[in-house]
């Protein structure tokens, strides 16, 4: 019998996880099924230390800092956009979101791109999607430190999570290109 300390240490370690696993079988299914082309990014890392024959990474850095996490095209639309979760019943912290992100927001958002973040509650088990234009929207005109989740709400679209695609994002672009 396997105790419960253990599942608590597996559960922890897989935290942040849960949500990037859906989206890359959502976008697994796009291409699949000729949807979209959509991957997941690689974080940029500069290797400095390896141990051969094994080929074992010692030491590695970000060589640069990442934008954001996935990126693709759908109906020859430029997407891009970063998946993010929280604790949190009542509202997203905007420390999550780096300045060098906003700023690539915002450059996707002048080159005519679809940007956006896809935002779970892992608490409430609820995910949305918040247009990159009204994440920054709601930072340029609030003090607040924290999104709502009434914001979410109102501005952002609930994805509902399903067998396949798990969560169908682009049934929400869809109804944003009309």
């Amino acid at each position: 019998m396997i105790s419960k300390k253990y599942f608590k240490q597996s559960n922890y370690a897989n935290r942040g996880m849960i949500l990037e696993n859906d989206l890359n079988e959502t976008n697994k299914y796009y291409l699949q099924n000729n949807i979209a082309v959509i991957y997941k990014k690689p974080t940029p890392i500069k290797v400095v230390n390896v141990e051969y024959p094994k080929n074992i990474i010692r030491e590695a850095y970000f060589s640069e800092p990442s934008t954001l996490d996935y990126i693709g095209i759908y109906k020859e639309k430029y997407i891009e956009f970063d998946a993010k979760e929280t604790i949190s019943k009542t509202s997203f912290p905007i420390s999550n979101i780096h300045k060098h992100q906003l700023e690539h927001i915002k450059r996707i958002i002048k080159f005519g791109g679809i940007t956006f973040l896809i935002v779970r509650f892992t608490s409430l088990n609820e995910t949305y999607l918040l247009l990159g234009s009204d994440l920054l929207d709601f930072i340029n005109n609030n003090k607040r430190k924290s999104i709502p989740i009434n914001y979410f709400k109102e501005r952002g679209f609930y994805i509902e999570f399903k067998y396949a695609p798990r969560l169908d994002y682009i049934k929400i672009i869809d109804k944003l290109l009309r």
